[in-house]
């Protein structure tokens, strides 16, 4: 190990995403710091979601996505299990609510399947509204393995797990660039208050929306390895009243997204979203005009839905990839094999199911540059 760097790793965001790769650096011994540019861990898109953890149905086999969601999922559960971190395995139904969508759901079931997704089970409509009597199903899937989480508990407990190890978790200290180092490593500059330089043997790069900007901030990393991103907005509507269903609820995909699903929440209420809007800035107001539109959308699945029920609540956007109309690419995480820089990973397109898969993504760069050392 060498000993003439401040830290053997710096983190760049300190989203469940980095931090989940900073704990997992730490476990290999390192010691690591995390830089966040925000007053809190967590304040951009992990903050801003569904808190859904993800079964892993619906990613191309064989894709990071498909692998990382399931390994992710089996691991988040005994964390959280294990560190008492509030979570309710409620389940999932996939549903059609007509004889057109049969097909899609159908489909669903089969990547599933590929992906080495437990328990799955087709349900009849009458199969469904057992479950969840107020539902309109036609045909539905469902995925018992899919649940809720409290993600800034979760959050809390992998900073807490790098303290533990000897890092340090930094908030309001934004990264500002790099250079790599001529006899290896890093020269991080950081801003804020006390802004400093330090110097790094690893650097990794999870900071969501700031992904490209921050790549581009690192002497040296080709422009070329950059891939374009685009902020895909969606806005949440709570529900006014008793919640209706216990499981989850989603419809078939829409084009780039899972579209807008149901959760009962863990304070025990019904929440709608996210719907897909592209955006050019980060924009988090949520219209209150929009409830008809969600209304009209939700009464496919639940018709009992009152007038006037839907309240606004929050939006998030995401760091896709992709923009209107093109195919929804997966997670890429680029190493030296990419930019040509040792001792660096920066990861693009970190969405959905970025969440769930924290703690596999985490592994898997960690063990990516331990390899390379």
């Amino acid at each position: 190990m060498l000993t003439s760097f401040d830290f053997d790793a710096t983190v760049v965001g300190a989203g469940a995403v980095g931090l989940a790769c900073a704990r997992a650096l730490s476990k290999r011994g390192l010691t690591v710091l995390v830089l966040e540019k925000e007053g809190h861990i967590g304040q951009g898109v992990s903050s801003r979601n569904s808190e859904v953890v993800h079964g892993g149905l619906y990613y191309p086999t064989g894709s990071l996505k498909a692998r990382f969601c399931v390994e992710g999922r089996r691991a988040l559960y005994d964390f959280l299990s294990s560190r008492k971190i509030d979570h309710w395995k409620c389940g999932k139904l996939v549903v059609a609510t007509e004889e057109a969508e049969v097909g899609r759901i159908e489909a669903i079931f089969e990547q599933a399947m590929a992906n080495g997704v437990e328990g799955l089970a087709h349900l009849t409509g009458a199969q469904a509204r057992a479950l969840e009597p107020a539902l309109n199903a036609h045909a539905a899937i469902l995925s018992p393995e899919s649940g809720l989480f409290d993600s800034h508990g979760y959050m809390l407990a992998l900073q807490g797990e790098i303290e533990d190890a000897g890092g340090s978790v930094v908030v309001s200290a934004p990264f500002e660039g790099a250079e790599p180092m001529s006899g290896g490593g890093f020269s991080v500059r950081v801003g804020g208050e006390g802004a400093m330089t330090v110097s790094s043997r690893l650097l990794v790069t999870a900071p969501g929306l700031s992904a490209q900007g921050v790549a581009a901030s690192i002497a040296g990393y080709p422009s070329t390895d950059i891939p374009p991103g685009h902020f895909g907005k969606g806005v949440y509507f709570r529900l006014v009243g008793p919640a209706p269903f216990d499981r989850l609820i989603y419809p078939p995909p829409i084009p780039g997204a899972l579209g807008t699903h149901y959760r009962k929440d863990l304070g025990g209420q019904g929440v709608f979203g996210p719907d897909l809007v592209y955006v050019d800035v980060e924009d988090y107001s949520v219209d209150p005009a929009k409830a008809e539109e969600f209304a009209r959308y939700i009464r496919r699945f639940w018709p009992g839905l009152p007038d006037g029920a839907l309240t606004p609540d929050y939006a998030g956007i995401r760091p896709k990839l992709h923009g209107p109309g093109e195919a929804q690419p997966d997670f890429q995480l680029h190493g030296r094999e990419h930019h040509g820089i040792d001792g660096l990973m920066a990861l693009f397109g970190i969405e959905s199911p970025g969440l769930t898969s924290s703690l596999a993504l985490g592994e898997a760069v960690a063990n990516a540059l331990m390899e390379t050392e």
